[in-house]
């Protein structure tokens, strides 16, 4: 390496150290103050199917992964609807090779003391898994699916819920 290859190194080095404090998460508490205790303050209501307590499961350590126990000051219920397609279907024996299971949320989170509707929305993900011969092997796979299926849902639902918060806390900024 050269002595001007080391020297442009270096000053790039440099111009990217003094922008390194520049960046910070779009939802965070410094950009948003009070967004985390806004996050704890959410009561997730129970979600019908074995998917469904994935989910709520998922979104309450997301919401509030620190074990605290605040007053709910907001509730969030979350519809799913679940379908499946199977691209690839062998032409010999009949029988899917792989499966897509896809989830549709339906969002609305309330302000439990107003009752003001602050967030309605939809959210969907999707997992895709291969069968086999084996029964156990596709119980399994599809299970395995289904959970990561609700952790994507999971973030894209706290993504969703952040941004309708902090658009409620700060509406003008």
């Amino acid at each position: 390496m050269s002595w001007f290859d080391r020297t442009r190194l270096a000053l790039a080095c440099v111009s990217l150290a003094g922008l390194a404090g520049c960046f910070q998460p779009l939802y965070s508490e410094g950009a948003h103050p009070g967004i985390n205790e806004a996050m704890k303050e959410i009561e997730v209501v129970p979600i019908k199917e074995r998917i469904g307590a994935y989910l709520a499961d998922d979104l309450i350590t997301n919401l509030n992964g620190t074990g605290e126990t605040l007053k709910p000051k907001y509730r969030l219920t979350v519809t799913l609807t679940q379908s499946t397609q199977t691209p690839t279907i062998s032409s010999q024996i009949g029988i899917a090779s792989s499966v897509t299971l896809i989830e549709n949320a339906e969002i609305t989170l309330l302000n439990i003391d107003k009752g003001d509707l602050i967030f309605k929305g939809q959210a969907q993900s999707a997992a895709p898994y291969d069968r086999s011969f084996d029964s156990y092997a596709n119980l399994r796979a599809s299970r395995d699916a289904e959970l990561r299926l609700a952790r994507s849902l999971a973030l894209e639902i706290e993504s969703r819920v952040a941004a309708a918060l902090a658009a409620k806390m700060n509406p003008g900024g």
